[in-house]
This record gives structure tokens, C-alpha cells and sequence, in this order.
């Protein structure tokens, strides 16, 4: 069963990065917050998107650390480590719908948007850890009192307006992004959450099984 999981772990973490790297193709159109900020520190410093956020990640990693611990695990350090360089990866393969300055680049970045919801869900109801983004919220969130949802706003907003100034792709999509990614990603971690479960149920009743013949 823990082999499942890894494999629903990666495999969610691998489109997820996909994700990323085709809404990063349409960035003129607007990212989400992080990769607002990601993409301006590439632009202004070197190294890839993804390395920034590999940066980015261990640096919220460290922060909850010496905040709230609890929060970080073997996943939240996969999940750091690992989706950068995946997202470099289709990048660098340059396999990936380029823009088209139509409509069409609508369509891109909605299906960039869908993917990474359909990823996230998948590698959170895997339960190997939280990403080192959803650590950082929650230990803001248990520090200041504030809801969980209203410490994501307050930071992703500061995320931004630093994003923003440093020269980041904000744009209309920017705005509509947790509109689209959040029921995306609710929707798919209610569907593995329950494919999870099931494997638990079935793993159950056969070790009954192998227990009453022994």
C-alpha cells in the first residue's frame, strides 16, 4: 500500500509541475502568485523557474521549522525538491503548446490550471506529507489566529505585490486562478482520497483472508 501511495505521491507531484510548465508558456496571460514571483526572480537573477522555486520552497521550509515543525515531513521535502526540476524538465524538452497570441492561449493555461488542480489533489490524498506552501500557511495560520484560507490570502497577496514589483507576468488569470485551481483540486482529491481508501478497505479484507487459511 505504501507503494501506491509514493507512486500516486510522484506521479501527482509530475503534473503538477506539467501544469505549471504550460500555464509558464501563456505567462503573459497571468500566473499564480508563486510563479508570479518565481518568473520575476528568474528574470531578474538567472538559474530556471524552477530552481526559484525550489529556493523558495526550502526557504518556507526553514521558516516553519523555527514556527511549527509539525508541519514538515519527508513529503514537504520531496515535494520541495522535486517539482522545480520537474517543471524544468518539460521546459527544457520544449515539447509543450507554444503561445499563439489568440484565444487559443486561453485554452492553454486553462488546461495548465486543470492539470495542476487534478496533481495537487492527487499528491495530498496520498498523505505523505504537505507541500512546503501548505506547511507555511497552516503554521501562519496557528500563529496569528487567522483561518487557514485567510493567512493563504495574506501571504499569496504579499507574494504577488513582491512578484509584481520585481516585473512578474500579473494579468487578469492571475485573479481568476484559486477560482478555477481550488474546485479543480477539491474535486480530485475527493476522487483519490476515495481510490486511496478503497486500496485500504481491499488490502484489509485480504490480509483477513490470509490470516483465516494461516
Amino acid at each position: 500500500m505504501k507503494g501506491f501511495r509514493y507512486l500516486l505521491f510522484f506521479t501527482g507531484l509530475t503534473l503538477f509541475g506539467l501544469g505549471n510548465a504550460i500555464a509558464v508558456k501563456v505567462k503573459f496571460l497571468g500566473l499564480h502568485p508563486w510563479e508570479v514571483l518565481n518568473v520575476a526572480l528568474y528574470q531578474h537573477f538567472g538559474l530556471t523557474i524552477g530552481t526559484w522555486g525550489v529556493i523558495c520552497g526550502l526557504v518556507l521550509i526553514v521558516f516553519s521549522y523555527f514556527t511549527a515543525r509539525k508541519y514538515i515531513n519527508i513529503g514537504t521535502f520531496l515535494n520541495a525538491i522535486s517539482i522545480g526540476p520537474i517543471m524544468d524538465f518539460f521546459l527544457f524538452l520544449d515539447i509543450l503548446p507554444k503561445a499563439t497570441n489568440t484565444w487559443i492561449d486561453y485554452f492553454i493555461l486553462l488546461s495548465g490550471i486543470v492539470i495542476t488542480g487534478i496533481g495537487g489533489g492527487m499528491y495530498v490524498a496520498a498523505r505523505i506529507g504537505a507541500g512546503p506552501r501548505d506547511g507555511f500557511m497552516l503554521s501562519i495560520s496557528e500563529k496569528t489566529r487567522l483561518s487557514v484560507s485567510q493567512a493563504r490570502i495574506v501571504v499569496e497577496s504579499i507574494v504577488l505585490l513582491i512578484g509584481f514589483l520585481l516585473g512578474g507576468p500579473v494579468f487578469i488569470a492571475t485573479f481568476i486562478y484559486t477560482f478555477i485551481q481550488s474546485p479543480d483540486f477539491q474535486y480530485s482529491l475527493k476522487i483519490f482520497h476515495l481510490v486511496v481508501e478503497k486500496r485500504n478497505k481491499k488490502r484489509c479484507k485480504d490480509n483477513e483472508g490470509i490470516a483465516l487459511i494461516k
